[in-house]
């Protein structure tokens, strides 16, 4: 299976191909640059590869929840390179990567959502797949839930954790590990896509939209001072 995958909803953009079992990549930037490098990105790995986009077989992004520019740069890119392609787009979801790159076992993720809020969804993974074990949710940090049955076997990965509000609250020392520096890849984006791809879960290009989970994505002047930022 030769499949691109685009992730731009985290801290670091990241670019993959997957040919059959090889994977080749690419990862830089900062939040605001990523425009700037992802196309430059996909010549390189096809060129590296010796392929043209027209002889892959779909393409995978980061459908969220995320960022919100983030989330809509994934989309528009891989629109616009499957519409001339003639490619299907694999929509994935960006914490169910992020758990799939942590290995088997239980994961918590948990990502900071801006806005005083943390996007958050318990997996299970084993052996490549993936099952949710919670609906994906998006709250205060100082809100969040354990984990189904308890903290004691679950591993907390992603930014999230990293919030003082969440460190704080007395259920995620007992968590049997935490990984604050976790974050979604492009290459879990292209793993995970290629099983979504071969279970029928493609959608044609035109139809794509990114899971944004909560309706509001930006805060007025004064939400923003309330929650102690800058105007």
């Amino acid at each position: 299976m030769k499949l691109l995958a685009l992730e731009t909803s985290a801290e670091i953009a990241s670019v993959a191909l997957r040919l059959d079992d090889r994977m080749l990549s690419r990862e830089g930037g900062t939040p605001g640059t990523h425009a700037q490098f992802i196309l430059g990105w996909v010549g390189e790995l096809l060129d590296e590869a010796g392929l043209t986009l027209n002889q892959l077989d779909a393409i995978a992004f980061s459908a969220g929840p995320g960022s919100f520019t983030g989330l809509r740069l994934a989309v528009s890119v891989a629109q616009g390179l499957a519409l001339g392609a003639g490619l299907p787009l694999v929509p994935v979801p960006t914490l169910d990567a992020l758990a799939l790159g942590r290995g088997d076992g239980l994961h918590l993720c948990c990502v900071d959502a801006r806005m005083s809020e943390v996007y958050s969804v318990a997996c299970e993974v084993r052996g490549g797949q993936v099952e949710a074990r919670t609906d994906i949710r998006v709250g205060p940090p100082d809100s969040l839930p354990p984990p189904p049955d308890g903290p004691a076997h679950w591993n907390g990965c992603g930014s999230g954790f990293a919030l003082a509000p969440l460190a704080q609250l007395a259920w995620t020392a007992d968590l049997a590990s935490i990984d604050a520096t976790a974050a979604v890849h492009a290459r879990d984006i292209a793993r995970l896509g290629a099983i979504r791809l071969a279970a029928g879960l493609s959608v044609d290009a035109a139809l794509a939209a990114p899971l944004y989970v909560r309706d509001k994505v930006a805060q007025t002047t004064a939400e923003r001072l309330a929650a102690g930022g800058r105007a």
